[in-house]
Parts: C-alpha cells; sequence; structure tokens
C-alpha cells in the first residue's frame, strides 16, 4: 500500500468532486479586492464559477458595463493569481 500525505488526498478529492467549482469561487472572492481593485469589489454582489465559466453578479449599470470591457484582463488575472487556467469565460449579470 502506498502512502499518500493528507494534503494530496484532500486536494485529489476536491479536484474530483463537484466542490471544487465552489471553493474556487470562495477563494476568488477572497482575492477579488486585490485583483480588482476596492471599487469594484465594493459593488460586486456575488460571485460563482460553472463549468470554467466566472459569473459576476452586480446591481450597479456602469460597473457591469466596465466590467464587460475588461473581460480579457479579469481571465488573466484569475488565472494568474491561481497559476492555472481556472476560468475561460466571464458573464456579467
Amino acid at each position: 500500500m502506498s502512502e499518500y500525505h493528507i494534503g494530496d488526498a484532500l486536494k485529489g478529492f476536491i479536484n474530483k468532486s463537484k466542490l471544487r467549482n465552489g471553493l474556487l469561487a470562495v477563494q476568488i472572492e477572497e482575492v477579488w479586492e486585490k485583483l480588482m481593485g476596492k471599487t469594484i469589489a465594493k459593488y460586486t454582489d456575488k460571485i460563482e464559477i460553472i463549468h470554467q465559466t466566472l459569473f459576476i453578479h452586480t446591481a450597479v449599470g456602469p460597473l457591469k458595463n466596465e466590467l464587460l470591457f475588461q473581460k480579457k484582463l479579469i481571465i488573466e488575472r484569475v488565472n494568474e493569481a491561481f497559476d492555472e487556467k481556472v476560468i475561460s469565460d466571464v458573464v456579467i449579470q
């Protein structure tokens, strides 16, 4: 029987489970202000990930417009922060 470290076992479990997207969304929320700035973070209501698509919810019309123009930048910053391709698309709602 081979030996596994508990951290490796947990990582493997999370990567194979449906919990991965939820955990990634929480991690993105934690670094969102650092990635996008205080103003954007302040008016972002909710962040979720479904099938490598980042859904950003905000009720502020001008912010929605600004985020639409920054889609590519958001994808680059989030993927760079996690050192892997976490998201491939962004939807602003």
